[in-house]
């Protein structure tokens, strides 16, 4: 079994698209060289700017290239819990940006001329517990009446047309989400910035951010950048002491996947009917998928820690498959590997530029193909004057007093969370 992600071994990081060095000077310097950071650094070379991007590891390490690879509707926090914070006007906003970044990765792909694997599949969303069946219909109500968004409930023996297992109660079913192959959509992106002539710069650590009268000293691993603006696109991989106040925001957990040998044809169609992107209403979720070589894709977490022991993740991952799959318990698994999501306290993204005029866009609760996209573009926009607002830039960015960078506390809410899953709240 590899301990390396199942997209990269499967498209191999480009190997002409990064150079040695970076500029001395340049308009914007994007620190981060996932979906965010490239998108922006996409949208700002359009806008006529010139733009580089660095990161501390090489391109495709982060959770851009090795994630789920599910493009969902909507944000981690409950649309009712925004709507009452926020407002009705400023909810539909945020809905209507989580389908247009469905889109738009489609647009992006095409119009740059790369294969990125999009597949608009819809999603089956699927719940455990006879409670989940009442709150299924209850939220197509809710997403029916407020914003016009068509879903369909199964149940019973429905429930054979969407998924062939027996652990759960309900499936709620959209044909809004799409798949996607996360390593080639970054790679793809990347190789559009490099043909735009923006330079990226791999294991470019930046050790210092200072201010010069109008301009940013950014000093790297790799030589020091004057420029103009800087951009923080890190999400899960945010330092503790570069920008203190973004990385407060933005708790990093870890995330995991396996991949299985490749199945027959007929295996699929009994499990996986219909070919959707799966996940499970529980906190500790797990997301499923079919990749293109008949494998199941499966990922999930044991807890919220990002420093877990892939061994014991992938047999704790063998475990769960089997106990929703028993036709395939024990399967034997090929890859098994994790990144790092970043959530917020509020479950919103937060979009922003700090006191000292950095820009930041982090904390995407595990939508972050979506998010990334949408407010990688939007933030390109902003800082090269295209746009002078989007939704996300007025909402507050809560943090806790007690959270200074570390997350000490997730061992404690790993646990309360578990126990919330078992009881089906």
């Amino acid at each position: 079994m590899r301990t390396v992600p199942y997209w990269i071994d499967n498209t191999p990081r480009p190997d002409d698209v990064t150079v040695d060095t970076p500029p001395d000077t340049v308009d914007v310097v994007v620190i981060g060289a996932g979906v965010t950071g490239l998108t922006a650094a996409r949208r700002l070379s359009d806008l006529g700017k010139s733009v580089v991007v660095v990161d501390a590891q090489r391109l495709g390490d982060g959770a851009s290239a090795i994630n789920g690879g599910q493009l969902n509707y909507g944000l981690k926090a409950p649309t009712a819990a925004i709507i009452k914070k926020q407002g009705l006007d400023v909810a539909r906003a945020l809905w209507d940006a989580s389908l247009d970044a469905i889109d738009l990765a489609q647009r992006i792909s095409k119009e740059d001329g790369f294969d990125s694997g999009y597949r608009r599949t819809g999603a089956v969303s699927l719940g455990y517990h006879k409670s989940s069946i009442e709150k299924a219909y209850r939220t197509k109500r809710f997403l029916e009446e407020t914003f016009g968004f068509e879903t369909t409930v199964y149940e019973g023996e429905e429930l054979a047309a969407v998924i062939g297992s027996d652990e759960f109660t309900v499936a709620l079913v959209d044909s809004a989400t799409a798949a996607i192959d996360p390593a080639k959509y970054t790679f793809g992106l990347a190789r559009a910035v490099a043909r735009r002539g923006t330079p990226i710069v791999e294991r470019c650590r930046v050790t210092a951010l200072d201010r010069s009268g109008n301009a940013h000293v950014v000093t790297t691993s790799k030589g020091t950048i004057r420029a103009g603006d800087v951009l923080l696109a890190t999400n899960g991989y945010t330092p503790k002491d570069l920008v203190p106040e973004v990385r407060r925001q933005a708790i990093p957990i870890g995330s995991y996947m396996v991949a299985t040998v490749p199945l027959p044809d007929e295996t699929f169609d009994r499990i996986l009917p219909g070919d959707r992107v799966y996940w499970t209403q529980r906190r500790f979720l797990n997301y499923f998928r079919r990749s293109e070589d008949n494998r199941l894709l499966f990922g999930g977490r044991p807890n919220l820690s990002p420093d877990l022991d892939l061994y014991e993740v992938a047999a704790g991952m063998r475990a769960t498959i089997g106990d929703i799959f028993p036709e395939i318990a024990g399967v034997e698994l090929t890859h098994v590997w994790g990144g790092n999501l970043a959530a917020t306290f509020d479950l919103l993204p937060h979009l922003g530029r700090t006191d000292d005029g950095v820009w930041y866009a982090v904390g995407y609760g595990g939508h972050g193909m979506s998010h990334a996209t949408h407010l990688g573009t939007e933030v390109g926009g902003l800082i090269g004057g295209a746009t002078e607002d989007s939704p996300f830039l007025g909402l507050p960015h809560s943090t806790r007093f007690y959270y200074r960078g570390t997350p000490w506390f997730l061992t404690a809410g790993g646990i309360l969370f578990r126990g919330l899953d078992m009881i089906g709240r």
